[in-house]
C-alpha cells in the first residue's frame, strides 16, 4: 500500500443543484424512503434531533457528516439519547463479539451514504463493513444524513465516485493519523421493504466524504 496522499477528483466536491436534488428526494420516495430536503447542516441537525426517539437505543455509524454537523456528540456525549457508542464503553475492549452483535442490531441507527442517484439509489463503501447491517436490515429505524454534493446521476458515477473521491479523502484522513484504509465491502442499497423504516436527509450544503 502506499503511504502518499491518493489523487481526488474534486468535480465531486460540488454540491447537486435543485432540480437534482429534487429528483434524487422523488426518487427515494420511490423506492419507500422517506426524503426530506433541508438548506443548511444547521437544519438537518435540527430535524434529525427532532425524528430521534429518548428512549431508543441509538447507535452512531462512523461517518465525518455526523462528527462535523454536531450529531455525533448530539447522540453520543449529550446526554440527551440513549447512545449505543457510549454503553460500549463499558464493554471489555478484547470482547470483538459483543461490540459488533451490540452495532449491528440497535433501535436507530444514524449514519451516512457516499453516493445518492438521482433516481434513489444509495451506495455506501466501507473498509469492514460494519455499519452496513444496522443499515441494511439490523435496525428497527434508520436515519442517513447526506451533503448535497453525494448526488450523482447515476450508478456508474456513484461507484466512481467512491473510487475517485471518497476512498482518497478517507486514506488521506486516515493517513494523518498512521493509519491506512481500503475499500473492503461495498452496500448498495435499491429500496426500502417498509416505508416507515428509513429516511434520507438531504442538503443543499457540502458535508463529509
Amino acid at each position: 500500500m502506499t503511504t502518499e496522499a491518493l489523487p481526488v477528483d474534486e468535480s465531486f466536491a460540488a454540491v447537486a443543484d435543485d432540480e437534482a436534488l429534487s429528483r434524487a428526494a422523488k426518487g427515494l420516495r420511490e423506492r419507500g424512503y422517506t426524503s426530506h430536503v433541508v438548506d443548511t447542516v444547521a437544519d438537518a441537525r435540527a430535524l434529525v434531533r427532532d425524528l430521534l426517539p429518548r428512549d431508543k437505543a441509538i447507535f452512531t455509524a462512523n461517518s465525518e457528516t455526523l462528527r462535523h454537523s454536531g450529531l455525533l456528540a448530539d447522540i453520543d456525549d449529550g446526554g440527551d439519547f440513549v447512545s449505543v457508542r457510549a454503553r460500549l464503553a463499558d464493554v471489555d475492549p478484547k470482547d470483538i463479539r459483543t461490540q459488533i452483535t451490540m452495532g449491528a442490531a440497535p433501535d436507530v441507527v444514524v449514519g451516512s451514504v457516499h453516493a445518492v442517484t438521482e433516481d434513489g439509489v444509495m451506495v455506501v463503501a466501507s473498509a469492514s463493513g460494519s455499519q452496513f447491517a444496522p443499515y441494511a436490515a439490523g435496525a428497527e429505524k434508520a436515519i442517513w444524513v447526506v451533503g448535497g454534493q453525494k448526488v450523482v446521476p447515476d450508478l456508474e458515477t456513484a461507484f466512481r465516485r467512491v473510487r475517485t473521491y471518497t476512498y482518497p479523502r478517507e486514506y488521506d484522513r486516515l493517513l494523518q493519523f498512521g493509519h491506512q484504509s481500503f475499500i473492503g465491502k461495498l452496500l448498495v442499497m435499491e429500496r426500502e421493504y417498509d416505508p416507515t423504516r428509513g429516511t434520507v436527509v438531504l442538503i443543499r450544503e457540502e458535508i463529509g466524504f
